[in-house]
């Protein structure tokens, strides 16, 4: 019996036991479907990720406070932070550096402020952020209506606002223009002179639709942000200049706050994509324990996919006899019930990576994202069904060959 007959045979004793074969294909998809949707919906975050905080410039860098990154946790304890950057500081930090960059300095000033217009008022979700006039500039956000927020603004401490387009609508909800009417957040009253464009699920963890951005001095005077600790953005005119510039910045900033040659920075410089860098690291150690979730769910397929195939064995035992009297040889009986197991195995491949594709790119189009193909995946899945096919058929298929045909026959 050739290759092409054994294969038919198999699938012919596949259609005879359909609900044995659904039910061991089903087992072995939700395996896969385990895995391939798992790390689909990782690549999808790490695509997120990787979108929102490009589009804040792979040009930039940031000065910040040393200890106030995120922590994910790990041995160790969070290290004690180092002194603010004050405003005098980012102020002279932004006069006084010399490299052909644009500077923005910017405050966070409220992490979950409710902004009010007349009797509507937004969740209390929303970010204000203390900035300058290159600010906006900087972090890649564009205007739909208005003005940015002006030098005089700063110079008078104008209490003027920039809102996100989410803010817009909860707000003004009658299609009026918000331009030129006065909001207030936390009884502290400023007028609205310009509206963001919408920057949807790529706006990063804040949100940018739900930001309200204030003049730097505004912020530092009426919003209790004077000690806080001030944020130095620099960007610069192409990537090619970026180590340069952190160079000559890291020399400026020595300079203003005093550090003594032979004593560490006590501040902490960053590039644009850091977080996200950052963040996508700790995403791969999620993809170690969806590989650990997925192989513990195929072991036990595997499991499942060996009883079935024995109890078949001993349900066809009398018809390996009579194929044994006929001549069947031990490598053909063996062949029938490998590929038979291995068809089956794959039939519930393909119904898993089908699923686990449906879950990634569901979660996908949720992010934005756009439509994820991760190939390697589906090929390891398809690798890892027909390993868990021969695994799982290889000793009934043996224990098939190795019948005694006359006992076989005696078989009831």
């Amino acid at each position: 019996m050739n290759f092409r007959d054994t294969v038919k045979l198999a699938f012919n004793s596949i259609r005879i036991s359909k609900v044995r074969t659904f039910i061991t294909s089903a087992i072995i998809a939700i395996g896969i479907m385990s895995l391939v949707g798992i790390l689909s919906s990782i690549d999808a975050m790490k695509s997120y990720l990787s979108q929102s905080f490009s589009e804040m410039g792979a040009n930039s860098f940031n000065i910040k406070n040393r200890g106030n990154q995120l922590h994910f946790g790990g041995p160790g304890r969070r290290k004690k932070p180092y002194k603010n950057i004050t405003f005098e500081e980012a102020i002279e930090f932004k006069k006084e550096y010399a490299f052909d960059a644009t500077v923005a300095t910017s405050v966070n000033a409220a992490f979950s402020a409710t902004v009010k217009y007349l009797s509507n008022k937004t969740n209390p979700n929303s970010v204000v952020i203390g900035v300058d006039e290159n600010y906006l500039g900087v972090s890649g956000y564009k205007l739909a209506q208005g003005r940015n927020i002006t030098p005089a603004d700063l110079e008078s401490s104008t209490p003027v606002a920039v809102i996100g387009s989410d803010i817009q609508s909860k707000l003004f909800t009658n299609k009026e223009s918000p331009i030129d009417k006065e909001i207030s957040i936390g009884g502290i009253k400023m007028r609205v002179v310009g509206v963001l464009e919408s920057k949807g699920n790529s706006a990063g963890f804040g949100g940018g639709d739900k930001l309200v951005y204030v003049p730097l001095t505004f912020a530092k005077s009426r919003m209790g942000t004077a000690n806080s600790s001030f944020l130095i953005t620099v960007q610069v005119a192409g990537t090619e200049m970026l180590d340069n510039a952190m160079g000559e910045a890291e020399g400026k900033f020595r300079t203003i706050r005093r550090i003594h040659p032979l004593e560490d920075d006590n501040f902490e410089m960053t590039k644009s994509d850091g977080l996200a860098q950052d963040l996508i690291k700790n995403l791969s150690m999620l993809t170690w324990a969806a590989n650990i979730i997925g192989a513990i769910t195929l072991f036990g397929s595997l499991i499942a996919l060996m009883n079935i195939m024995l109890v078949t064995v001993t349900e066809r035992t009398r018809e390996i006899g009579i194929r044994k009297s006929l001549g069947a040889t031990k490598a053909t009986i063996r062949k029938q019930f490998l590929y038979e197991a291995i068809t089956i195995s794959l039939l519930g491949g393909f119904c898993g990576i089908f699923l686990g594709l449906l879950v990634g790119n569901g979660i996908s189009a949720a992010l934005g994202v756009g439509f994820i193909a991760p190939w390697q995946w589906v090929i390891l899945a398809v690798i890892i069904s027909v390993l868990v096919g021969v695994a799982g058929g290889y000793y009934p298929a043996k224990k098939a060959a190795q019948l005694d045909p006359i006992e076989a026959l005696r078989f009831e």
